[in-house]
């Protein structure tokens, strides 16, 4: 559904993404994961057409995600990091307002009320996100994502800061995504989210795809007397993680 290859992407001298190249399916999530500076953000805005690469294409279904009139960017829904709401609009205005940016006319109520009863906000359709917790404005953010029905969903740290209660109800969301045939990119720092949600994980670091595979897989790279299961520890992706990328703190 989603294919990248060999994104390159600089500011001044500076290399933030160097020869990028990934894939994602429908009915898959993908977890990126990498340390901070990694270039997993300069990513996303590519492969979302918000940023353009230097070099390297982005294609969905084919179809180049490229250019301010690209069709192809209105088959993809973008959760930011940064929580993007309008506060002193009610949640429905929230999504009938992105919805209507995205071209949807027609049904736009139908597919708003259906994003917030998805999310898990339908009985606050007409509060203001300035009175909600930061949990359900996470979940918000999400269902503006969601009101044109894309076929791509890229969600950038969609849980930072919430609560265990609305992190749960968030992979939910994302497991009925899953399972509705949509292609998810999902980045995270938190490895057990990957664990649990992911069926394939690709890591960064430097800028570059330094492993892309299946956990099991992964496991495998690490020296043998790490890999040693017992009742005490199973190798983790975490192990992985910092056997790539290493112990050195980042900023």
């Amino acid at each position: 559904m989603l294919q990248a290859r060999d994104l390159w992407k600089a500011y001044g001298s500076k290399t933030a993404v160097a020869g990028v190249s990934l894939d994602v399916a429908a009915g898959e999530i993908v977890g990126l994961l990498g340390p901070n500076g990694a270039g997993k953000s300069t990513t996303v805005a590519m492969l979302c057409g918000l940023t353009p690469p230097d070099r390297g294409t982005v294609t969905l279904a084919g179809e180049p995600v490229a250019g301010e009139a690209s069709r192809a960017k209105r088959r993809i829904g973008l959760v930011p990091q940064d929580i993007a709401l309008y506060e002193d609009l009610p949640a429905i205005g929230n999504l009938e307002l992105f919805g209507a940016l995205y071209g949807v006319q027609d049904d736009l109520a139908d597919r708003a009320r259906a994003a917030l009863e998805l999310v898990g906000l339908a009985d606050r359709a007409k509060d203001k996100p300035q009175s909600f917790s930061g949990g359900m404005k996470r979940r918000l953010n999400i269902a503006c994502a969601l009101v044109h029905d894309p076929d791509v969903l890229l969600f950038d740290e969609p849980t930072v800061g919430v609560d265990p209660q609305s992190r749960n109800a968030i992979f939910d969301n994302l497991e009925t995504l899953r399972a509705r045939g949509k292609a998810l990119l999902y980045t995270t720092h938190y490895m057990e989210e990957a664990e649990r949600l992911c069926d394939r994980i690709v890591i960064m670091d430097h800028g570059k795809v330094v492993a892309s595979d299946r956990k099991a897989a992964l496991v495998a790279l690490l020296p043998p007397e790490k890999r040693t299961r017992t009742v005490v520890h199973e190798a983790s992706l975490e192990d992985v993680f910092l056997h790539l990328t290493g112990r050195d703190l980042r900023d």
